[in-house]
């Protein structure tokens, strides 16, 4: 079974989606079930998890709508607001839907480099352990440090870091994020996504062979066991196609055994989300 670990569900809104600027201006308008799967279709593709674009419990309201009608869409991360006194309460009532898989928060937007080690942050965090919710790490490689010292407080939360952490690609960037990244994976409960990496090399000249040691250093640090495909669609329309992207993975890791192909291509990601 192929599942795609990592898309997005919006409604195209400017001042919502802000951060959708103008080197990706073909993704504003919306993007709904209708046209993912037949997408879907057309790759092989099984199911997925659908992933918060939008930082409110509204935006992890409208995911459980859309999957309640759309059973390929087979869990969601949505977004709650870890530091708030309420944070139990919010994660006790997202338990009652067993469609909601973790969250996410977009912490390559904060400012603070530490910001995953403020200690409110880190009471909201301590509360995922008692319902089994995971969590995603979307950062920038400069925050790296912060995540390593974060995911070894928590050994019983399972983790999986979005996008192989955006190194920058299109500078060249590796040794900084490759010696951190070697670091976190070999934490147990840490998981990587290969997915997200077009869209951080340059979107109109990139080539699959620039992707190659990025990916095959993730595969190195956190093994065929940690790793999920994830498209990132409709995000990687700025710089490709579906096709595209899941050839990207597919090609790499057609080095493995069929055994470690089919975990990296879904299996994986139905034990990490218990989909």
């Amino acid at each position: 079974m192929i599942i795609d670990s990592h898309q997005h569900f919006w409604k195209y809104e400017p001042k919502k989606h802000s951060w959708i600027d103008d080197d990706m201006a073909v993704i504003r308008k919306d993007f709904m079930p209708a046209s993912l799967k037949k997408t879907y279709f057309e790759n092989g593709i099984d199911g997925c998890v659908a992933v918060e674009a939008n930082q409110s419990t509204m935006e992890t309201d409208f995911l459980m709508d859309l999957a309640s009608k759309n059973d390929f869409i087979k869990g969601i991360v949505g977004w709650v607001d870890f530091r708030a006194d309420d944070i139990e309460e919010v994660l006790k009532h997202y338990h009652q839907f067993p469609i909601v898989k973790g969250f996410r928060h977009v912490v390559q937007g904060e400012a603070d480099h530490n910001f995953l080690l403020r200690p409110d942050f880190l009471n909201g965090i301590s509360k995922l352990e008692q319902y089994n919710f995971t969590y995603d790490i979307l950062v920038f490689p400069h925050q790296l440090g912060a995540v390593l010292e974060f995911v070894k407080k928590f050994p019983k939360i399972n983790f999986v870091i979005d996008h192989i952490a955006k190194p920058y690609i299109k500078d060249g960037f590796f040794e900084g994020w490759a010696v951190l990244m070697e670091a976190i994976g070999k934490e147990p409960n840490v998981f990587c996504k290969l997915s997200g990496m077009i869209t951080e090399a340059d979107y109109n000249t990139w080539k699959p062979e620039q992707l190659q040691p990025y990916m095959q250093w993730v595969l190195d640090a956190f093994g065929a066991d940690k790793l999920l495909f994830g498209s990132d669609w409709p995000v990687c329309l700025v710089a490709g196609n579906y096709q595209k992207v899941k050839e990207i993975v597919t090609n790499f890791i057609a080095q493995l055994p069929e055994e470690d192909q089919a975990k990296i291509m879904g299996l994986n990601a139905i034990k990490f989300y218990n989909l």
